[in-house]
């Protein structure tokens, strides 16, 4: 049984882990906080991804429902979205639009993490061990509803920890209009079945190094705006949604070609880790940290995301390895 699930386990906990711990959020000292962390992160990504298969869904809804989940945890749970004063950070201060009560910046910027890192990487990585797994449900239907209501627990316990630390509470109209947003996002992700280009004919996949690398340009932007305090409000923002365009739309046209395949999502997923890691070295840690152990906490990290890598790829070139019979 412990084989079966075995991938739902995994993606339950890699998720977390990416999350808060690879992208330098969280130090290596409060590793013990995964025990609170992984009902919602890693239920969030294991019931987007269980669901969206179960009905045979593929990446373009996962994302939907990935930013569902971004909307869910910055819009009702933390509800960072709204509050000026969240981690004492003002993230609202720049490109504040008084009508909706958000940064435009910010919202974008952090629900994009949630969509390509807290929910898509954490899958990609955990489907491309699963091998030929990879696209069928890991749970059964008892599985499903633990995993269901362990991220309800997830969510109670998070908000009750972002009201310790940080309290506000939204208003009445945020939360309704939060609501309806989820709603519908959930509604389009499960629903509305968004396919990919159709197949090209005699169509060449670049090979997975460029997508590994185009990947870590695009991730690289991505974060690196987010450092540049000088930078315009506008021009940051479409500096925000430039590559995560640009990125998308190369990844669906280079998927429609015949020759795209599984070491093609592993660069992907590969990408993601990597550009969280490289960042968790210019990332200033929630809490005190000794610098020191934060250095030492980040290469760990970074050290497991390139083993998590190695592994994959070692499976990888072994289903890919031709079957030789004796005569």
């Amino acid at each position: 049984m412990i084989r079966r699930i075995a991938p739902a386990l995994g993606l339950f906990f890699l998720a977390p882990l990416v999350a808060e711990f690879l992208l330098g959020n969280l130090p290596i000292t409060m590793l013990p906080a995964i025990v609170a962390l992984a009902p919602m992160y890693g239920g969030g990504a294991l019931l987007i991804r269980e669901l969206a298969r179960r009905r045979g869904l593929g990446w373009p809804n996962i994302l939907i429902l990935a930013a569902a989940y971004g909307v869910i945890e910055e819009g009702l749970t933390t509800q960072s979205l709204f509050n000026p004063n969240y981690a004492d950070a003002h993230l609202l201060a720049d490109g504040y639009v008084p009508q909706l009560g958000i940064g435009v910046p910010w919202t974008i910027f952090v629900i994009g993490l949630h969509v390509f890192w807290s929910v898509g990487t954490p899958i990609v990585m955990v489907e491309s061990l699963a091998g030929e797994r990879r696209t069928t449900p890991w749970l059964g239907r008892t599985g499903l509803v633990v995993t269901a209501v362990l991220f309800a627990i997830g969510i109670a316990v998070t908000s009750a920890i972002n009201m310790t630390l940080w309290p506000y509470t939204s208003t009445a109209a945020q939360f309704a209009v939060t609501g309806v947003v989820v709603a519908a996002l959930i509604a389009v992700g499960l629903f509305v079945r968004i396919g990919l280009p159709k197949p090209r004919t005699g169509a060449q996949a670049p090979s997975a190094w460029i997508v590994l690398i185009a990947t870590l340009i695009a991730g690289g932007v991505f974060e690196g705006v987010a450092t540049l305090d000088a930078l315009p409000t506008w021009a940051g923002v479409a500096l925000l949604l430039v590559p995560v365009a640009g990125f998308f739309a190369l990844a669906a046209r280079w998927s429609a070609a015949g020759t795209w395949g599984d070491a093609h999502r592993l660069a992907i997923g590969a990408g993601g880790l990597l550009t969280y890691a490289w960042h968790s070295f210019i990332e200033s840690p929630t809490g005190a940290a000794n610098a020191v152990v934060d250095l030492v906490g980040n290469a760990i990290f970074t050290l497991g995301a390139l083993a998590l890598i190695w592994v994959a790829a070692r499976r990888l070139r072994r289903r890919s390895a031709p079957t030789v019979f004796p005569a």
